[in-house]
């Protein structure tokens, strides 16, 4: 996740908040920095203020969703920009929500778990352990259930459990689903032909 605010605090509020529900988190304090964040290493969902430093919340949304179409959920924070019109001005520039400060976590939370289940992406991904990363990672070179359970000294029925939870942390209903968010949210480094 990318949270993009000028207020330090107000940053590492909505860091603790996306970190308590499983999230890695990168923070930035103005929208240009934002801007080079996401080009580095697109986020699963971008949480921005509206009141930025350089660039405004509203021009950052607008960049980003010409740059990204709708594939990257974007929800607005903002303290000061809270009425109707605000809001209403942030999802006609392409924002997917809008919430006032102070929120609710559970609110946010609630309502990122929603964006991030319509953009394909399930559970954060940042909970699969390290042997379920293997894993994953043999499922994308091409690697069968008993291939796997060979290369890395587990039983084939080992692998399965592994598969399993790989699946319901991803939101993924296949292993090709599985494989394909890996690669979108960079969990597996891309392999180029010889």
């Amino acid at each position: 996740m990318l949270v993009v605010d000028d207020d330090p605090q107000a940053r590492a509020h909505v860091r603790n908040v996306l970190e308590d529900g499983g999230y890695r988190v990168v923070e930035v304090p103005d929208g240009a920095a934002a801007l080079e964040s996401v080009r580095a290493s697109p986020p699963a969902a971008v949480l921005l203020d509206v009141n930025l430093q350089r660039l405004s919340g509203y021009e950052v949304c607008r960049v980003l969703r010409e740059q990204h179409g709708s594939a990257l959920p974007i929800v607005f924070l903002s303290g000061e920009r809270t009425e109707s019109f605000d809001r209403v001005a942030g999802l006609l520039i392409g924002a997917d929500d809008y919430l006032a400060k102070p929120f609710a976590p559970d609110e946010l939370l609630a309502r990122l778990r929603g964006l991030l289940r319509r953009a394909g992406v399930g559970r954060s991904p940042s909970t699969l352990t390290g042997r379920e990363l293997q894993v994953l990672e043999l499922l994308a070179e091409g690697c069968d259930q008993t291939e796997i359970a060979e290369r890395l000294v587990i039983s084939p029925k080992t692998v399965g459990t592994h598969i399993e939870h790989i699946l319901n942390k991803l939101g993924a209903h296949s292993r090709a689903e599985a494989v394909g968010l890996a690669y979108r949210l960079r969990l597996v480094p891309v392999r180029l032909p010889a």
